[in-house]
């Protein structure tokens, strides 16, 4: 028979199931402790664990070089890259540099609209006409260097490195060398990848007093046992180059980000990522990166589907057309098969992208990349 406490207990949960942590973890602490006496004998009350955590996301996107022409595949326009900033300011996204969106994503702090602007390698461009728009909407952002180009030809120097710091720039991590790792034989790869990540963080913590805390792999190659490297030399996360929607139940040592170049720069395809949700991965294989010998690699994927409208799914190969196959399907997840239909033979880095709408009409996103270090550039 149920008591009116503990009818009373299920009522405020029921109540409260929506709101922030911090209550719904008192809640959770009352019914652990309240005992129900009833005819001289204890019942324990029913207890549920109730976490909205699973819920939270970060938008992130990653630039390069700003108001640059020369380079079109790393560029965007001043007038695009405000473009950006100014939605965002007027969407009411809250913008954080990288390692407090992390932290934010792994606390019990209530959901809110949070997003993330990172600049790899850094470039002058970034000193001269990305910096100035941050300072002017007041937004922080993460800037990953690579310390043996710190000072030469485009590259920022260190005083400029220092006023970007006052700036509410976060410096990240991008090794010393900015090196083809993946190209590294396997008995040397991780010893050279390790001393470049510590020679960088010393090159830093001399010149900035600061020891970065993210890192950002060159180019986005990596494998397994890279990202290990990255844990064990105790950073907070990592950040890839694949194009997605990080969130709190992903891997955050391989953090996806919508990469921003002139062609997909345009505010459209901006609003497009900025507004996407995370299609989460339960189940991956392969696990690896590397493109397979025979180039037509299947890729295997486990998916939370609840919600999600899969009759309407679409997949997407650099440079080919891809074909998909859902081999089994319940309630709440489904497994798909994605192989692109030709050989991958002239890129390096090849996504497969994979996008779904949900019941309400908002894309959920994911991509997977392929590497194939014989491939020079």
């Amino acid at each position: 028979m149920t008591s009116p406490v503990m009818i009373i207990t299920r009522s405020i949960r029921n109540t409260f199931m929506k709101t922030n942590s911090f209550i719904l973890k008192f809640i959770l602490l009352f019914n652990v402790l309240l005992i129900v006496v009833s005819n001289g004998k204890t019942q324990p009350i029913e207890t549920e664990i109730i976490s909205s955590d699973k819920d939270k996301t970060i938008m992130c996107f990653i630039y390069h070089r700003f108001g640059d022409s020369r380079y079109p595949t790393t560029n965007v326009s001043i007038k695009d890259f405000e473009s950006h900033l100014n939605w965002l300011k007027k969407n009411n996204f809250e913008l954080l540099n990288f390692s407090d969106a992390i932290e934010y994503l792994r606390s019990d702090q209530p959901i809110r609209k949070i997003a993330v602007i990172t600049i790899d390698d850094g470039y002058k461009s970034f000193f001269k006409n990305g910096l100035p728009l941050l300072k002017k909407y007041n937004f922080s952002s993460t800037l990953f260097i690579n310390t043996e180009t710190v000072g030469g030809g485009d590259y920022m120097d260190w005083t400029m490195l220092k006023t970007a710091m006052k700036s509410k720039v976060e410096i990240g991590n991008h090794t010393h060398s900015h090196d083809y790792f993946m190209n590294r034989p396997v008995d040397t790869r991780y010893k050279i990848f390790k001393d470049e990540i510590e020679l960088s963080q010393s090159i830093i913590q001399k010149n900035l007093n600061f020891t970065p805390i993210v890192f950002s792999y060159p180019y986005g190659e990596f494998d397994a046992e890279m990202k290990n490297i990255v844990k064990q030399l105790g950073f907070k996360a990592a950040a890839a180059q694949n194009s997605g929607v990080i969130y709190s139940e992903g891997d955050l040592f391989m953090c996806p980000r919508f990469p921003m170049s002139e062609a997909y720069s345009g505010i459209d395809k901006f609003v497009e990522k900025a507004k996407a949700k995370p299609l989460k991965i339960l189940e991956r294989s392969p696990n690896s990166f590397e493109l397979p010998v025979n180039r037509q690699p299947i890729l295997k994927l486990t998916i939370e589907s609840t919600d999600l409208r899969l009759d309407q799914l679409q997949c997407f190969v650099q440079g080919g057309k891809c074909s998909f196959k859902i081999i089994e399907k319940n309630t709440d997840k489904a497994t798909i098969t994605f192989q692109s239909t030709a050989p991958i033979t002239k890129r390096r880095r090849t996504l497969y992208t994979i996008t779904v709408p949900d019941k309400k009409g908002v894309w959920h996103w994911y991509s997977h990349l392929w590497i194939d270090a014989k491939i020079k550039e």
